[in-house]
């Protein structure tokens, strides 16, 4: 991977890159709220305006997938979205980074959402009721569904960091290696040596090249960046609707239909 990336313009000495670039994105995010809010009238323009759109999408997500009673968790699911669009995006700036190319920074966000849904379903429904959701509908299944159940909910974080991480890191690993190839060092230095097969053949399919690269893959990578934010919000939605819902009562016979 070295061998075909430089290493991102702003470094601070000590300081890992992804936190580095994860402290920009919040210095950024939060200037930008202070400017929005800073005048908050009552027919919205300009960047109170756009907020508002954006935060109606996440209202309507959590409302869809979780309920009205989801909305007290809006602050959180908001906050991982805008961070994790805006860190997959910034990847796509030459010479900075997305935070979320690191293992580190994907897996503290799925870390902090595991965390929170347990939080979220002991104290809604507490801790003796909140645990038969590791029990199954049945009390002599409880032995083997637990063990299936905690390991289930232990994938879940794996899972979030993983992918978002893979996506990332893929994308960003593709384009890398279609600039390594276009450069100075490859196709257009070939063009530029002199000679006549460096000037038409490399001149020729470095020029293709570099259109592929602007007609498909950046907005690929854009497209890929929406989604990966978008399924992130909405399994995090999912696991806190689960955690609000009560658990079947074992052992009670079910209510016969007519």
């Amino acid at each position: 991977m070295g061998a075909i990336e430089q290493p991102p313009i702003l470094q601070l000495p000590g300081i890992p890159d992804f936190v580095t670039y994860t402290w920009l994105i919040m210095i950024v995010l939060a200037v930008v709220a202070f400017a929005a809010s800073r005048r908050v009238q009552l027919v919205p323009h300009g960047l109170q305006n756009f907020f508002e759109v954006v935060l109606e999408q996440f209202v309507t997500l959590v409302d869809d997938l979780i309920g009205r009673e989801g909305r007290p968790y809006l602050p959180l699911v908001a906050t991982l979205g805008i961070y994790i669009l805006l860190a997959n995006l910034l990847g796509l700036v030459p010479g900075l980074m997305s935070p979320t190319a690191s293992l580190n920074t994907t897996a503290a966000c799925a870390i902090i959402v595991f965390f929170v849904y347990h939080w979220i379903g002991i104290r809604k429904q507490g801790l003796l009721s909140y645990g038969r959701h590791f029990m199954g509908p049945v009390v002599w299944l409880a032995p083997l569904m637990m063990p299936i159940e905690f390991i289930s909910h232990l994938a879940r974080p794996l899972s979030l960091s993983l992918r978002l991480f893979g996506n990332m890191t893929g994308g960003h690993i593709l384009l890398a290696a279609m600039f390594f190839l276009m450069g100075l060092d490859g196709l257009f230095g070939w063009a530029l040596s002199g000679s006549v097969a460096g000037l038409t053949v490399g001149g020729l399919v470095g020029l293709l090249m570099f259109v592929f690269v602007l007609a498909f893959l950046v907005p690929l990578k854009i497209l890929v960046s929406l989604i990966q934010a978008f399924v992130f919000v909405m399994l995090t939605c999912l696991y806190i609707a689960g955690a609000l819902e009560e658990a079947e009562h074992h052992g009670e016979p079910h209510a016969e239909h007519h």
